[in-house]
C-alpha cells in the first residue's frame, strides 16, 4: 500500500472468544469513527477463538473498511497485538480491548496529547488524579494490579502509573521496530512495549481516561501474575544481553 493510499488510522482490537461482545463494540468502534475518523480502518485479530469469534467480526464489519486476522491458534494477548499492529496499514495505531472498558471516544484525548507534545505513544491511564474509574473492578483485581505495578517500577525502571490499561495510541512508523523485536506473547506485552520505548529513545506520556470496569476479564488473579513477571524478567534479560537489535528484529509469522 503507497502511503498516498493508507488510511490516516488503524483500530487493532484482540478477540479472544469475543462472539458475545465484538457486535456491539464493533458497532460503536464504527459509528465513531464514520463521524470523527472516516480515513481509518479496523483490525480484529481472532486469537483461535472456539465461539465463532472471526466469523461474528467479519458480519459486523461489512460495509466499513477493515478485517480479520488470525493467529491460527490461541497464542496470547501479546501474540494477538504484535500481529495486528504489523498488519496495520494506518499512519497511527489504537489499541483497544473487545470490552471497550475505556470508551472509544477517549480517542480525542489521546490523539491530542500525542499531537500538542509530538509524542511517539500516548496512553490512556487509570491512575492518574483526572482519570475517571466509573466502575471499578473487584478488590482483588484492584490489588493485584497496583502490587504488579509496584513491581514493574522496580523492575524496569518505569515511572509510569499505569502500564495495563489497553487503551494506546502509537506513531506506527515509529514503533513498527519495537514490535518487530517484542517476543512477549501474554499479557505483559504492554511494559515489554513500554521498557522498549524508554531504553530506544520513543516519547511516551499517560493521559488520563474514563475507564469501566467490564465483566469477563482473561486474566487469571492466580497464575497470570506470576506468568508476566517472569516474563518482564525475560525482557530485561533480553536487553541486558543485547537481544532487542533493531536490524535483527522479525516480524511474527501469523
Amino acid at each position: 500500500m503507497s502511503p498516498s493510499s493508507r488510511p490516516f488510522l488503524s483500530i487493532v482490537i484482540p478477540a479472544y472468544n469475543e462472539r458475545a461482545r465484538l457486535p456491539e463494540t464493533l458497532a460503536k468502534v464504527k459509528a465513531f469513527l464514520d463521524a470523527s475518523a472516516p480515513d481509518s480502518e479496523i483490525v480484529v485479530v481472532d486469537d483461535g477463538s472456539a465461539d465463532g469469534t472471526a466469523a461474528i467480526a467479519a458480519e459486523a464489519l461489512r460495509g466499513r473498511a477493515g478485517r480479520v486476522v488470525s493467529n491460527g491458534e490461541n497464542r496470547g494477548k501479546g501474540y494477538s497485538v504484535r500481529h495486528g499492529v504489523l498488519e496495520a496499514a494506518g499512519r497511527f495505531v489504537l489499541l483497544t480491548d473487545a470490552d471497550l472498558s475505556t470508551p472509544i471516544e477517549e480517542y480525542r484525548k489521546l490523539a491530542d496529547t500525542l499531537r500538542n507534545f509530538e509524542l511517539d505513544v500516548a496512553i490512556g491511564s487509570r491512575a492518574l488524579a483526572a482519570s475517571d474509574v466509573q466502575v471499578r473492578q473487584g478488590f482483588l483485581r484492584q490489588a493485584m494490579g497496583k502490587t504488579f505495578n509496584r513491581i514493574i517500577r522496580v523492575l524496569t525502571g518505569l515511572s509510569l502509573q499505569d502500564t495495563q490499561c489497553g487503551f494506546k495510541l502509537m506513531d506506527r512508523e515509529r514503533v513498527r521496530p519495537l514490535f518487530e523485536m517484542m517476543v512477549v506473547d501474554g499479557f505483559a506485552f504492554d511494559v515489554e512495549l513500554l521498557f522498549l520505548c524508554a531504553r530506544l529513545g520513543l516519547a511516551v506520556r499517560e493521559v488520563p481516561v474514563v475507564w469501566r470496569n467490564a465483566e469477563g476479564s482473561k486474566v487469571s488473579i492466580v497464575g497470570d501474575p506470576i506468568h508476566m513477571i517472569l516474563d518482564v524478567l525475560r525482557v530485561r534479560w533480553r536487553f541486558r544481553r543485547g537481544l532487542y537489535d533493531p536490524t535483527k528484529a522479525a516480524a511474527p509469522s501469523p
